[in-house]
Order: structure tokens, then C-alpha cells, then sequence
């Protein structure tokens, strides 16, 4: 058969036309299947693991979630998204056994027993669990870990820390109603006057350069604390202590 150029023509317009078409078809087939994910889900995944952002593909054990609330409690309040792997892609969880292990973990596996709010959010076909969690109001929150011991953790960065003896006596000793007095010794100017020359320090130092007993730094720090001479920081190094300026003005 012989083909005249206009029907040539003809032709590959004709082609041109049928494979856009099948072109559209396909996109619109491809695009029907994607779900796209809720803009603040994806805003908070975007964010990455941090202070108070952390993300777990599921809940396996109710211990390992409750260590991760305290933690929270304890810092300054933060979120878990369960559903969501380490590197932010979506696993999708069963929304009502993963709330039904939270209630164990916070009945169960915390002291006191402290506040969450649950929302659950679609990912096409997937669920991910947030779950709120505010920082506490009655310091310090504990967890009951596998040895039977109730335990203390706080958010730092993206880890949950052990929570040292002396934060825990400053903890406690904020709650107490009673005004705190200190006899301001050597001792005392010795740290005030060091702390003017360096940023910080803890307790192990201020022991041993102060040539005193570990118990008594301890309750140096801790009276100081509490009457807000000092400031409290800690890190994944341990827990420091700074002058707190505001704190000295008032006295």
C-alpha cells in the first residue's frame, strides 16, 4: 500500500492524539491508587526525631512505651508517633491495640500515673497513633523496668536518659511546701566563687576539688537549687550546675 504524504499526515496525528489519551488514562489510573498523606502528619515527620518528637513502628511492650512517656513527662512534654519507622517512612499500626497497650504502660508500668491524649491519623490505608504527651506537674515520673525496679528517665535531644539521684532530690525537694535555709559557709563561697570564673559544674567535681564528702556537694547543690541560685541542666553528659544572675538579684 502506498501512503501519500497527507495521509502520512494524517496518521501520526492520529497516533499522537490515541497515545495521549492512553498516556492520561494511565496517569489517571496511577493517581487513583496514591493517598496522600495528612499535611500536619507529614509536617511532624518532616521534623525528625528530637527533644520532644519520637517515632516507634509499634508498641511490642508496654515497659518500653511507659519509659518513653516518663521521659517525656519528666523534660518539657513531647509526642510519640507509633506507626512511624526511625527513618520516617509509614508502617500503619492497629489503632486499638496500640491505645489498649498505652492504658497498660500508664496503669501498669508508670508513677504516678500521668496524662496522654490519643489522636489517630490516615495515611491511605494506613493508621498512625500520636500520642501527647504534656510535662508533668508532679515530678518525678517512674517507670517499672523488667528487674522490678521503679525508674526515672528524662528527653534529651532524641534519647531517653537515666535520671541521677541529685535530680531526683531536687525534684522532691520543690515540691515540698517548707522553705529551704542554708548556713552559707566556706563551702558555699568556694562554688559561688568558682562558678563566677567557669560555666559550669557537677557534683563529682565540685566533691572533689572542694576536697568535701559526695553527700555533702550533694546537698549543696540541691539547697542551692531550690533556692534558685542555681540552674539545673541536663544533657547527655550528665546534670550541671550554673548560677542563675535572676536568683542572686533577689537576694
Amino acid at each position: 500500500m502506498v501512503l501519500l504524504m497527507e495521509d502520512c499526515s494524517f496518521f501520526s496525528v492520529s497516533m499522537g492524539i490515541l497515545f495521549r489519551r492512553s498516556l492520561q488514562r494511565y496517569k489517571f489510573a496511577f493517581s487513583s491508587n496514591l493517598h496522600p498523606m495528612n499535611p500536619y502528619l507529614h509536617r511532624l515527620i518532616l521534623e525528625g526525631e528530637h527533644q520532644q518528637l519520637d517515632f516507634k513502628v509499634e508498641i511490642s511492650d508496654s515497659r518500653k512505651i511507659a519509659r518513653s512517656m516518663v521521659a517525656f513527662a519528666n523534660a518539657t512534654g513531647g509526642r510519640l508517633l507509633i506507626g512511624v519507622k526511625d527513618g520516617g517512612g509509614i508502617a500503619g499500626v492497629r489503632s486499638d491495640e496500640e491505645i489498649y497497650m498505652l492504658k497498660i504502660a500508664v496503669t501498669k508500668f508508670c508513677k504516678p500515673r500521668l496524662q496522654f491524649e490519643v489522636r489517630k491519623w490516615q495515611s491511605g490505608k494506613k493508621m498512625v497513633v500520636e500520642v501527647i504527651i504534656p510535662e508533668g506537674n508532679r515530678k518525678p515520673y517512674f517507670c517499672l523496668e523488667e528487674d522490678e525496679r521503679w525508674k526515672a528517665y528524662i528527653r534529651v535531644k532524641d534519647q531517653n536518659i537515666l535520671v541521677e539521684k541529685i535530680v531526683l532530690k531536687v525534684w522532691e525537694r520543690q515540691k515540698q511546701a517548707a522553705a529551704t535555709l542554708v548556713r552559707y559557709s566556706h563551702v558555699e563561697e568556694w562554688l559561688v566563687q568558682h562558678l563566677e570564673l567557669h560555666p559550669s559544674i557537677n557534683s563529682a567535681a565540685f566533691s572533689h576539688m572542694a576536697g568535701i564528702p559526695p553527700f555533702v556537694a550533694e546537698k549543696v547543690l540541691v539547697n542551692l537549687t531550690c533556692m534558685n541560685l542555681l540552674q539545673m541542666t541536663i544533657d547527655e553528659h550528665g546534670t550541671f550546675f550554673s548560677i542563675n544572675k535572676e536568683g542572686f538579684q533577689d537576694y
